[in-house]
């Protein structure tokens, strides 16, 4: 579209009114009324605004409460669609999203020695362009992509900065932003994945008004994001929570990076740790399953590891076990901190075996200060894998009510 995304609504109480539409499968103008203290004519109005730009329509009528049948209204799905990239350290994917929120496509990349950002923007730029002719969309239905990406990044500038482990090179401040918006004539726009993330479970979560979110992702490294009254807590410096350099143990193990931390949790609770313990126990002559499902590999990895837990192997359980419970120890730092509503746990440690979860959760619940009228509930989310895609999309959906 030509015009940038805080224009498609040109005053703010439409904006209001159709931020609240969004957030419910249909809505009546009774309820419209109550939730906005509008009056009757200023409301019809704001509706007929919004109808005229075909952002909202009736969509049939509601039960009747003695009088005429109240009008529903919904959001239109077609008014336009947006698109969202998730770059994280072992794959990337690329979803689309219609107005009202449904996931119409998705494509995704295992991110390899080969996955340059040169390569995987001509990818995606690519699908993006073969989704645009297989749904008909003209260009002004074209809202804009978001991405979350992997830390450090400059959000304001669309700069990834200096990333830590990706297997392919040359991801050190890559202007993305930049790069995408010439390449597709849309706009783009970037944040941390666990920012996306914790956007997108907000929406899964809109009907139960949870106003206050912690996000992890616990994969190869550890992200969070914290919404507090619905809206993202962002610090000083325009990082994801810096969580896998919490110190949980004094002189601990040493950090995977020179500028890490002694005993930091992210030696103690990501791939690369329980990576690094089976491959230290096996060598040390713990019998497993490991060896044989590792067979002539060199190194057991963390496929072999998942594979050895699925067949309960005793070494794979006991390692991804104390992984699990450093991780709910760091967890129960964090609620004795921030005191959530809700904690969503993602990533691939979260969502491949239910052990890791269950533990973390249970040693986090044994940890955390205990007040009578705090009770925190834990879920790994509604979106699994593609919640920080989702929610990179939904930047773009939400910025129209900016």
């Amino acid at each position: 579209m030509d015009k940038s995304l805080d224009q498609h609504i040109p005053s703010s109480k439409a904006k209001e009114i159709f931020q609240f539409i969004r957030r419910t499968d249909e809505i009546s103008k009774l309820d419209l009324l109550q939730y906005s203290g509008l009056t009757v004519s200023t409301l019809t109005r704001v509706l007929e605004e919004l109808t005229a730009l075909g952002l909202i329509a009736e969509c049939g009528f509601g039960a009747s409460t003695g009088g005429r049948r109240p009008i529903l209204y919904r959001v239109v799905p077609d008014y336009g669609y947006a698109f969202g990239l998730d770059i994280s350290r072992t794959s990337s994917r690329l979803v689309m999203l219609d107005m009202a929120g449904n996931k119409l496509d998705t494509c995704e990349w295992e991110m390899t020695a080969l996955m340059t950002p040169e390569y995987l923007l001509a990818e995606v730029t690519k699908q993006i362009k073969h989704w645009t002719g297989k749904h008909k969309l003209s260009p002004d239905k074209v809202l804009g992509l978001g991405i979350g990406a992997v830390g450090p990044l400059d959000r304001f500038e669309g700069v990834i900065l200096q990333p830590s482990f990706f297997p392919s090179p040359g991801w050190e401040n890559v202007s993305i932003v930049n790069d995408l918006e010439r390449q597709l004539n849309m706009p783009v726009m970037l944040d941390n994945g666990a920012n996306t993330a914790i956007r997108a479970e907000a929406w899964a979560n809109r009907a139960r008004d949870v106003r206050h979110m912690l996000y992890v992702h616990v994969g190869i490294g550890l992200r969070s994001a914290m919404m507090s009254e619905g809206k993202l807590i962002y610090g000083a410096v325009d990082m994801e929570g810096s969580l896998g350099q919490m110190i949980i143990q004094a002189d601990g193990i040493p950090p995977r990076t020179g500028n890490g931390n002694y005993g930091c949790l992210e030696s103690y609770a990501t791939v690369y740790a329980i990576e690094r313990e089976a491959n230290a126990l096996v060598r040390m002559g713990r019998r497993s399953l490991l060896e044989q499902i590792a067979g002539a590999s060199s190194t057991i990895s963390y496929a072999h590891i998942m594979e050895a837990l699925r067949r309960r192997d005793p070494l794979a359980t006991e390692i991804v076990t104390q992984a699990a419970t450093y991780f709910g120890i760091g967890l129960a730092n964090l609620l004795n901190v921030l005191h959530p509503e809700k904690v969503v746990l993602g990533g691939p440690l979260m969502n491949a075996n239910d052990l890791f979860f269950y533990t973390a959760t249970q040693t986090a619940i044994r940890k955390a200060y205990h007040y009578p009228q705090y009770q925190v509930m834990f879920s790994k989310g509604s979106y699994g894998d593609e919640a920080l895609a989702i929610g990179a999309a939904f930047m773009i959906l939400d910025k129209i009510t900016a």
